[in-house]
């Protein structure tokens, strides 16, 4: 983004509440967690939004009940909650703090997130938790409620991102995020991209070294995720994991359409800057 764009959303804030497009189309699941109380984590960049809200909007579509809770206290651009309209235009109940607060960057923590540890019946239940230890500390909150409930706290593995680019980074990240969760990793999504630039080679380089990674930690690789067409290149399906594909519901603030951009006009030329005015005078 550029520096003025960047530096005029800064003052604006973050969306609250916009509509990412209720119709999104995704794609019958062809992976389904094997626990219905699912927990994703993941360090920064990982992409682990943009795969708990596909993941929520994929059950539902395929004629689940889902909740959401949206514990993600790290970044706050790029939260579940802001894909709140979308995903309640799909069925999904979305738990999040009252008014205001619901976009706070604290660890706020509503009654009703207790019963979603325990799904009824067929329900889902997904956490989506901020990035890395920082954002997993959170959790250790709900190790007493969890008890001996089932549940799958599942890593998000992005190989392009810094901490987790090596073996020794991902299990690293691993180790961090269960001392501070008091949770144990159940498993690994594997989300290598490099957004627009993503092509069969990183997510095939990306596999590789979560393949490793899997088996040196003893735990398993769930799910490989790609965006769109990707998910149905022959080379991806073939890596002998199941594919999540994914859709590009999070968007950044200066891609999305009901964010108005005042830093240009109708043609897209920027504007002049404002003149300054003397502090006090209208």
């Amino acid at each position: 983004m550029e520096p003025r764009r960047a530096a005029a959303y800064a003052t604006r804030g973050p969306s609250h509440g916009f509509d990412f497009g209720s119709s999104i189309d995704v794609s019958p699941l062809a992976w389904i967690p094997s626990e219905r109380l699912v927990i994703i984590v993941g360090n920064y960049g990982s992409g682990k939004t943009e795969v708990s809200v596909n993941l929520a909007v994929g059950l539902a579509k395929s004629g689940k009940r889902v909740q959401i809770a949206d514990l993600d206290i790290v970044n706050p651009y790029f939260r579940s909650r802001e894909a709140r309209a979308t995903m309640e235009a799909c069925g999904i109940r979305v738990v999040i703090p009252p008014g205001a607060q619901a976009f706070a960057d604290l660890p706020i923590v509503v009654p009703q997130i207790k019963a979603m540890l325990e799904p009824q019946g067929d329900d889902f239940s997904i956490f989506d938790v901020g990035g890395d230890d920082v954002g997993a500390k959170m959790l250790s909150s709900f190790r007493e409620a969890l008890g001996s409930k089932p549940y799958a706290l599942l890593q998000v593995i992005n190989t392009r991102r810094p901490f987790t680019g090596t073996v020794e980074g991902c299990l690293a990240m691993r180790r961090m995020i269960e001392a501070a969760s008091r949770l144990e990793v159940k498993g690994y999504i594997v989300n290598t991209h490099l957004i627009d630039q993503t092509t069969e080679d990183v997510i095939a380089q990306g596999v590789a070294l979560a393949t490793e990674v899997s088996r040196q930690s003893g735990v398993p690789v769930e799910v490989v995720a790609a965006m769109g067409e990707l998910a149905e290149n022959p080379r991806i399906l073939g890596l002998g994991y199941k594919v999540l594909r994914l859709e590009r519901i999070m968007l950044p603030p200066w891609l999305r359409r009901d964010v108005k951009d005042d830093t240009a006009d109708e043609r897209g030329e920027p504007l002049p800057a404002p003149r300054p005015k003397p502090i006090f005078r209208p």
